[in-house]
């Protein structure tokens, strides 16, 4: 149990009359502790604290905005490449429908050397 000097014990029953006459008396000053103790507040510390906190805050930020503009630069490559896909769909339909009608089937076959039919010999029914 620590004592402090000027403690006084505390009474349960009634409070006693102040040994102390009565007389104009100057206010105490308050002193905290740490400054008692010879310890004076370090201010450095909370600034530097406050410091760390700021940035880290910051960096917080613009992490989360580099990987919104990430993002949105991965839409836009995945845009143009459905884009590209899609032109080269068309094409493809194109050059089916060019390619599937019979001039071009005969030009092809042509091309790699077969010929075309004689006329067809039709045999009488017996």
């Amino acid at each position: 149990m620590a004592v402090y000097e000027g403690a006084r014990p505390r009474t349960i029953a009634l409070p006693r009359r102040p040994g102390i006459a009565e007389g104009p008396t100057l206010g105490r000053r308050r002193v905290r502790g740490a400054f008692r103790a010879g310890q004076r507040t370090d201010r450095l510390g909370l600034i530097l604290g406050s410091i760390v906190v700021a940035f880290m805050l910051a960096f917080f930020s613009l992490a989360q905005q580099v990987r919104v503009s990430a993002t949105g630069l991965d839409i836009g490559r995945l845009s143009l490449e459905r884009q590209r896909l899609d032109a080269r769909a068309d094409d493809v339909r194109s050059d089916l429908d060019r390619l599937g009608r019979e001039p071009a089937i005969r030009k092809m076959a042509i091309d790699d050397g077969l010929g075309q039919l004689a006329e067809p010999i039709v045999l009488p029914a017996r």
